[in-house]
């Protein structure tokens, strides 16, 4: 195995290869940061970066299997973590001036949970301000004249660049799927509440979601396997038995997965090489796909998404708000001045939409294993902004397992994202669907 070439592997193939004793945790992570170090000033994925202590890791993790110590699933493999996601050895900055130096005294529950798979915590992605809008520093892997998308803009891009296999975001209104989409990588938001928050930037319970970045599906499996739980800290997570990612992803679906193409209120905002790229895709699926197209009465939902979100970041970030408001972005606080000023019927009344939309998506799941919907309008837009979040809008509002896929290119070269949304807690089998979709397109 070629050592320059380590860091392009598959974080399920990488944690093979160092169970297995063919490559080293030290190895690996020095191949990571050679890649780091020749592509980071053209991405700038990185808001903090240690080689040192990276390298540290490694080797504690390569002692602990010479010594035949017990090993994680994630033994050795590094991951890059948003910089809203607390770590006791690195800072976290949260995308603002206002937050800059700090340092916490403790992990939030997910990099504990990763710690105690093997991984190696390689440093913390960039970020956009809050995880809102405003763009950080990081371009785009495949043209850095355009975004990364926002707002785990540095950890999508990290991993597409080949800088780590795996990283940690979240998503709010379409910070991981936009990303993940814009960057070409393997981007999943799960099911609301099955991977625990404690320890990141709170700015709305109803909407927050931990997610993450691989190379490959079975990445995404591996990593979320690690990640789900309950932590009494995180009021959304409940005690449940773990779901098996890995192993309801080895098996075959037990029918041939049927998938319904899904045009939602916003379909009007897809680009028409993204309009007609689905059709060509729905073609290629068959009878296996078919078509819906939603009511327009359920444009208000993105009204009740940002109902919602906004008055919730407004009572989240009301210190930063008190005492900074005049260093936060024109966008950021635009944001805020209107969530101060929603009125506690309108966001109650928001709501109570979310059980109703997902009573009805349950009567659409009891036909079809997945929706299938692009996962942003087009490809990466120019930098001065991070895209817009609408195709991903309605599914984190119902709280869905959704996963953008890189299976399309558009006529600039530039990844075009592919959607497939899941019920609620069927987050294995939508992954085991998305496989079955993919070596679909592959096979045509």
């Amino acid at each position: 195995m070629d050592a320059a070439s380590l860091n392009w592997l598959s974080a399920t193939d990488a944690a093979r290869a160092i169970a297995e004793g063919a490559i080293n945790s030290e190895q690996l992570v020095e191949a990571c940061l050679a890649r780091i170090r020749d592509i980071e000033p053209a991405v700038q994925a990185w808001q903090y970066l240690d080689p040192e202590h990276a390298i540290t890791q490694a080797r504690a993790r390569d002692l602990d299997r010479s010594e035949g110590r017990p090993c994680g699933p994630l033994h050795g493999v590094p991951v890059g973590i948003k910089d809203i996601i607390d770590t006791a050895d690195m800072p976290t900055e949260d995308g603002t001036v206002l937050h800059a130096g700090r340092t916490p005294d403790r992990d939030a529950t997910v990099v504990t949970m990763l710690r105690a798979a093997g991984a190696v915590i390689m440093g913390k992605t960039v970020t956009t301000e809050c995880a809102t809008f405003t763009p950080g520093k990081t371009r785009n892997p495949h043209n850095p004249e355009r975004t990364p998308g926002g707002s785990s803009s540095g950890s999508a891009a990290a991993v597409a660049a080949g800088m780590v296999p795996l990283a940690i975001g979240s998503q709010t209104n379409g910070s991981v799927i936009r990303p993940a989409a814009f960057c070409g990588v393997y981007g999943f938001k799960p099911t609301h509440g099955l991977i625990p928050r404690h320890g990141i930037l709170k700015l709305s319970r109803t909407l927050d979601h931990v997610g993450v970045f691989g190379r490959t599906i079975e990445d995404v499996a591996l990593i979320c396997e690690q990640l789900t739980g309950y932590d009494e800290r995180d009021s959304d997570t409940r005690p449940r038995a773990r779901v098996p990612f890995v192993s309801t992803l080895a098996e075959e679906p037990p029918l041939t997965p049927q998938v319904v193409f899904v045009k939602t209120p916003v379909w009007d905002r897809a680009a028409a090489e993204t309009q007609e790229a689905f059709a060509e895709l729905t073609e290629v699926l068959g009878a296996q796909c078919e078509t819906y197209e939603c009511p327009e009465s359920l444009r208000e939902a993105w009204d009740w998404h940002r109902t919602i979100m906004e008055a919730e970041m407004a009572a989240n970030l009301d210190l930063e708000w008190q005492k900074g408001r005049d260093r936060l972005s024109e966008s950021l606080r635009t944001q805020l001045a209107r969530g101060r000023e929603v009125r506690a019927l309108d966001y109650q009344q928001a709501l109570a939409r979310i059980p109703v939309l997902n009573q009805g998506f349950e009567e659409l799941f009891s036909s079809y294993d997945a929706v299938l919907t692009p996962a942003a309008p087009g490809t990466a837009p120019m930098l001065a902004a991070t895209g817009d979040p609408a195709f991903s809008t309605l599914w984190t509002l119902c709280g869905m397992p959704t996963l953008s896929m890189p299976l399309m290119k558009g006529s600039d070269g530039l990844p075009l994202g592919v959607q497939l949304v899941g019920p609620r807690h069927g987050d294995a089998r939508l992954l085991r669907a998305a496989r079955w979709l993919v070596s679909r397109v592959q096979a045509n």
